[in-house]
């Protein structure tokens, strides 16, 4: 028995796998996806693949989403619809915004409109290479999820739930007063069936969410989704945690340690000098940055120390870029000011769009009290 799950795929359907999943740090029952491409019916039945990623409108937008909307965009240049699921209640549950859901409705509205700028405005709708954008409220109008909730929820002890929490942000002892949370990862595995989804795309910090879906699709012999993981940022301040934890709402959060999409070039510049590199340590958030964010988009790093200090130098491949500071050839304050300017390179479309169309930010601003 043949054990690849690409065995039945040419080459053509080979690379089309590598082009959509090219930016994954994982995949996980990649079989699905292979059998569809192959010929075998999708998710909904029919021949196109569906994928979906659910975020909680909870926040300004920080550098992990441009991270998550490149693999997006792979997706929908290979003709695959993707879903954003705009999870209000899901915040609710997750207790953000103290739970009004005025400002969480809000927050939904800016972020479509953050992914529609970092995906280019791609065309909208439920045919192939279209963006949807679903509110979970809107489904839950349907008996039939409540239903899909019951099943995923059934036969799953609260320690095995417990160990989903991760997935809001939590600690396993930190809901024992609070029931609704024990309903958050069946309400995630349920958006999945409902919306009849082949992909689940989410950070590697939803990694635990997904397996729980998959389980629950081998209980109730359900088709399991493939489900894939993009890597986390760490915390600019080093080992305090990741970047895309960061939600700009909470006071126990510190704005110095994750970058915004609405940066500033000077808040940027401000930020990265202060960012943890240390030499002969490769776990750096600015190295992730340069690998994860600038080369994809930009393809190159280019350091311009002052002249007293050294010469210019361009680099396109970051190991070596490390080994350079590593290896004193390279300062890594030079460094550090080379990725704010390739940040402030990255964002300024975001940064423009949001100047003329500006009362989304303008909410965003207000609801949680930032600038």
């Amino acid at each position: 028995m043949n054990s690849d799950p690409l065995s039945n795929l040419d080459d053509e359907g080979r690379s089309k796998i590598n082009r959509m999943f090219g930016g994954c740090e994982e995949i996980v029952g990649i079989g699905h996806v292979a059998n569809v491409i192959s010929g075998s019916s999708s998710h909904s039945g029919s021949n196109q693949l569906n994928a979906y990623i659910g975020l909680e409108p909870s926040g300004k937008a920080h550098l992990g989403w441009m991270i998550l909307a490149e693999t997006i965009d792979n997706l929908l240049a290979e003709k695959v619809n993707v879903t954003v699921l705009l999870a209000d209640w899901h915040a609710w549950v997750n207790d953000k915004f103290s739970r009004d859901m005025e400002k969480i409705s809000l927050a939904a509205d800016y972020m479509s409109e953050v992914f529609r700028v970092l995906l280019n405005f791609p065309e909208e709708g439920d045919g192939p290479g279209q963006l949807r954008f679903i509110r979970a409220s809107e489904m839950m109008d349907s008996g039939k999820y409540w239903e899909r909730v019951l099943r995923c929820s059934k036969n799953m002890s609260l320690s095995r739930v417990r160990r989903t929490f991760s997935i809001m942000g939590r600690d396993e002892d930190s809901s024992d007063h609070d029931l609704s949370a024990f309903f958050y990862p069946a309400l995630q595995s349920a958006d999945i069936f409902e919306l009849e989804i082949d992909i689940a795309l989410g950070g590697m910090d939803q990694r635990k969410a997904h397996m729980y879906m998959r389980e629950v699709a081998d209980r109730n012999k359900w088709i399991k989704a493939t489900c894939i993981h993009t890597p986390m940022l760490s915390g600019l301040k080093g080992a305090s945690g990741r970047m895309d934890s960061y939600d700009h709402k909470m006071s126990k959060s510190d704005p110095n340690n994750a970058i915004l999409l609405h940066d500033t070039p000077k808040k940027l510049e401000k930020k990265l000098r202060k960012a943890f590199l240390e030499i002969g340590n490769e776990n750096s958030a600015v190295y992730e940055i340069a690998r994860y964010v600038l080369i994809p988009r930009i393809g190159i790093i280019n350091i311009e120390p002052k002249p007293e200090f050294g010469s210019p130098s361009s680099w396109e491949n970051i190991d070596e870029l490390i080994s350079a500071i590593n290896k004193g050839e390279v300062h890594p304050f030079d460094a550090k000011m080379a990725v704010a300017r390739g940040l402030a390179e990255v964002l300024n479309p975001i940064s423009e769009h949001f100047s003329s169309n500006n009362e989304l930010l303008d909410n965003m601003n207000k609801i949680t009290g930032s600038q």
